[in-house]
Parts: structure tokens; sequence; C-alpha cells
């Protein structure tokens, strides 16, 4: 009972982070901080030097929360902060929320999956964790830009593997996936605000 109450709790919030991010991403673009230069500029200068800061904490948080899937947040990096330093934010943020996610897993094991994850997630990749095959498909799964990176770095933490290949995996790993989140996203939301005239 108390796995389903995390769970529904988590599904519940992740909702609830979409629908607040969806409006965001229409007000930036009506307000003109996603479309002009100046407008996001004073937009920033609201938070002043904290504004990188508390993204990276935020996207560091979401790994370990889910408070929206992974790829808005890549997307949400890119139109605050640029393409490059919106991906370097969203790298260091993700990368410091992976190896958290690792170390609860690392510390409390099994559980922490059984009260945040369905048991059909973790079904699905149970195999993986037999033999001696894991560190591999954890790198193939990182590198790939579909895969519940989230899940996997708890999963990883329930596995022999050290928390020096772990740590390695997910810097090699993570920049194509992100690159992937971030600037396809991104793309794709910019193409819809002109499709629907809001850009």
């Amino acid at each position: 009972m108390k796995s389903f109450s995390m769970r529904y709790m988590m599904n519940a919030t992740t909702a609830a982070g979409l629908a607040a991010c969806a409006a965001c991403i229409v007000y930036g673009f009506y307000t003109g901080i996603f479309t002009s230069q100046a407008s996001l500029e004073g937009f920033l200068a609201g938070f002043g030097v904290w504004a990188p800061l508390i993204f990276v904490v935020f996207q560091a948080v979401q790994v370990i929360i889910p408070i929206l899937p992974g790829g808005i947040g890549c997307v949400g990096g890119i139109l605050i902060f640029g393409p490059l330093a919106g991906f370097f934010y969203n790298y260091i943020g993700i990368c410091l929320g992976s190896l958290a996610a690792f170390l609860l897993a690392r510390r409390y094991g099994r559980p922490i999956l059984d009260s945040m994850f369905s048991p059909k997630l973790q079904a699905k990749y149970k195999h993986w964790t037999e033999g001696r095959r894991f560190n591999n498909l954890f790198a193939v799964g990182i590198f790939m830009p579909v895969a519940p990176d989230d899940f996997l770095c708890y999963l990883a933490g329930t596995t022999k593997m050290t928390l020096r290949r772990f740590t390695t995996i997910i810097l090699l790993g993570k920049p194509l996936a992100i690159a992937a989140y971030s600037f396809g996203l991104s793309a794709a939301i910019t193409w819809a605000a002109k499709l629907f005239g809001i850009a």
C-alpha cells in the first residue's frame, strides 16, 4: 500500500508538473521571453546570478524525484539560457541527480525501487541485472535518449556496479541524450508555436 501511494503521488506530481510546464511555455511565447533576447534577459535579471544555480538544482531534483519528463527540463534549459549554456546546465544538473539516485539506491536497496516505480517497469528491465552484462546494457541505455534514465540510475545502485564505473558511464553517455532532447524538442516546440501563431 505504501509503495502504491508513493507511485500515485509521483504520477500526480508529474501530471501537475507537465501542466505547469505547458502553461509556462505558452506564457513564455506570448510574452516574448522565448522569442525576444531583450525579454529573456529581463526575465533572467529578476533572478540575478542565482538563475543558473536554481536551474541546475531543479534538474538534479527532477532526476531524484521525477517532476517532469527529462526532455521537458532539457528544452527549458535551451530556451531560457541558450544552446550552449543551456546544454551545460542541463548536463551538470542531470549528472548530479543521476549520481544522487545511484547512491540512494545503493544505500536503501530494492525497497526504494518498489516505492517509486511500477512493478511493470521493474519487470521489463529485470533481466538486465541477470548475469554479467548489466554494465554494457546500462551504458547503451544511458547513451540512447529514449531509455528511462531515472529508473536505470536507481536500478544500477542495486547492482554490483561500482560508483567509478557508474560515474564514467554517466559523464560520457549523457551528452548525446541531453543534446537529442534539448535540440530536438526545442525545434519541435518552436515549430508548433509558429504553426499555432504564438511565436
